[in-house]
């Protein structure tokens, strides 16, 4: 049973949890301005202390009946269901999303169309349109969709099924991503448990405050991304390395990250005689199944047009946009000691050489013959790939939350407890000077390298 007097009696504590949970998760969408710093850090804070205590509550003492799965199954869930109709307090994507899913269905290619381009000339191609432009911001408005087709298809349903009512493609949205969460829950287990490590370890992702917030909270589709990545890894576990493959196309058809995964894959087929030699053969027919579920896709998108304004799109985040970023700031600053300029466009070119070197060398130089040490490879190259980014906004870290639980490496786990504080840039960002705050991301990245050194670099008996 999920529920007996037996857990009512030994289980109070996480039982109040659960239900203060259920009361601060509603304060944190229906009553919380994204400028009240304090207020944010106190439901933030006291989301994870509880989150902390129900995961604790799994380990009871045996005499005592424990949480069946189930049940915390339901709280989370529940958890989820408190934004359901909640118009997302610390995110604008949405309105990009709605308006994408509105084109699609009145027939245009969101690809080949800025708002801007229609609005700036009067022009109102969909419901509501003007409504959707403001609310998106003029950043999202004067560019290109950068989101792909599996992504474009969830937008489309939200727009077919909530007509023109915004709140209901919100609706929609959000139980399309709760959807994806239990599907990760389900494959996250069962994957947990071919390994022969605890099941528990999905709570980590599942309860977490920082994923409940962020993907179901303000509708970043990551967690959609995640549940096919996940369902791909436990396929490819399973030896079902074909349906790994189109899995893993629609995982980067919803995100394009697991793309800089594919060459972490050198090693995963080895020559049955000799496993010192990869099976070329197996890699590149994976490799083929992988593009060629992605291109046929994009394919109803496809025109030159369309490539052209997508590999624009995707440029502009690496010589553009900056936020709440770690070794690029430090870069940035020695670049205007030396040129007086911010020397982004030139420094945005090299980052991604490092980090596709740093993919080659865990590609080629480490065999990621297992899933674990699959995993691992991921969660390393990503999180270096994010350290030198120009932009690392708080959602992006929801794939290293996922990954970490394959190993033993848990600083993903404090990344997203203090990820929080970039979200204290918003009491500085639009206001006259329309900076960050250096010193609170210093504070982030301080507590984030510190357990990342300690963990990686100087704690190597953490690895599987």
């Amino acid at each position: 049973m999920l529920f007996n007097q037996d857990l009512l009696k030994y289980h109070r504590l996480p039982l109040v949890c659960i239900l203060l949970s259920l009361i601060l998760y509603a304060s944190f969408v229906y009553n919380l301005v994204r400028t009240e710093a304090l207020k944010l850090l106190l439901l933030y804070s006291a989301l994870f202390v509880f989150a902390y205590i129900l995961k604790k509550s799994l380990d009871s003492n045996a005499s005592k009946p424990k949480i069946s799965f189930g049940f915390l199954a339901i709280a989370a869930v529940l958890f989820r269901l408190v934004f359901l109709p909640a118009i997302p307090n610390l995110s604008q994507d949405f309105y990009r999303f709605i308006w994408d899913g509105r084109m699609l269905l009145e027939g245009f290619n969101p690809y080949l169309f800025t708002p801007d381009s229609f609005i700036l000339n009067g022009q109102f191609p969909i419901s509501q349109a003007q409504e959707l432009y403001n609310g998106m911001g003029a950043l999202s408005a004067s560019h290109y969709t950068n989101y792909p087709p599996i992504n474009q298809l969830c937008f489309y349903f939200a727009a077919l099924f909530s007509g023109n009512n915004i709140t209901g493609a919100v609706i929609i949205l959000r139980l399309l991503i709760i959807a994806a969460d239990i599907g990760t829950l389900w494959f996250g287990k069962k994957l947990l448990e071919h390994l022969n490590l605890s099941a528990h370890r999905i709570w980590l992702y599942i309860l977490n405050p920082f994923i409940i917030i962020e993907l179901t909270g303000n509708l970043h589709f990551e967690g959609v991304m995640i549940f096919f990545l996940v369902w791909s890894l436990y396929l490819l576990q399973s030896g079902k390395w074909k349906w790994a493959a189109v899995v893993l196309a629609c995982s980067i058809s919803v995100k394009l990250i697991p793309l800089m995964f594919l060459p972490i894959f050198f090693w995963w087929f080895p020559k049955e005689k000799n496993h010192r030699i990869p099976d070329l053969k197996k890699l590149i027919a994976f490799y083929s199944i992988v593009l060629i579920t992605t291109a046929i896709l994009f394919l109803p998108f496809f025109s030159m047009e369309f490539i052209d304004n997508y590999a624009q799109t995707v440029g502009l985040w690496f010589s553009n946009f900056e936020f709440n970023a770690s070794i690029y700031y430090l870069a940035r600053e020695i670049g205007y000691a030396i040129t007086g300029y911010n020397e982004i466009k030139v420094i945005g070119k090299i980052m991604p050489l490092v980090s596709i070197a740093i993919i080659l060398c865990f590609s080629l130089f480490k065999k990621n013959n297992s899933l674990p040490k699959l995993a691992e490879s991921m969660l390393l190259t990503f999180t270096f790939y994010l350290f030198l980014s120009t932009t690392v906004h708080p959602w992006y870290i929801a794939t290293l939350v996922i990954l970490c639980l394959f190993t033993n490496y848990r600083f993903p786990i404090i990344w997203s407890a203090v990820i929080v504080l970039s979200y204290l840039s918003y009491l500085t960002i639009g206001t006259a000077d329309k900076s960050e705050n250096l010193w609170i991301i210093a504070l982030e990245y301080g507590i984030v390298f510190s357990v990342f050194v300690y963990e990686v670099l100087l704690n190597r008996r953490l690895k599987i």
